[in-house]
């Protein structure tokens, strides 16, 4: 039960978190040193999730629906994944 509640939590933190996201005006700069090119600048979440979901071969809304830490561990596999290729 304890478990749900958080989650409902921090489903109505992100609806407003993605609602007032809207509203910010982003950083232009380099992110972590990487310049970002200006198309992906542009983007709003949803649509860069849409991005790594057609780069990624994902379903639709696939990648948008999972919460924040299900989508970084999803990427840092996906990372995991690429450099044992690599090798």
């Amino acid at each position: 039960m304890i478990q749900w509640m958080i989650r409902r939590l921090i489903g109505i933190m992100g609806r407003a978190y993605v609602f007032l996201d809207r509203f910010l005006k982003h950083e232009t700069s380099p992110i972590l040193g990487v310049e970002i090119d200006e198309y992906l600048q542009g983007m709003t979440r949803r649509e860069l999730c849409r991005h790594i979901e057609r780069g990624l071969s994902l379903e639709r809304d696939a990648f948008w629906n999972l919460e924040s830490t299900q989508k970084i561990r999803y990427c840092c596999q996906m990372i995991k994944e690429y450099e044992e290729r690599l090798k």
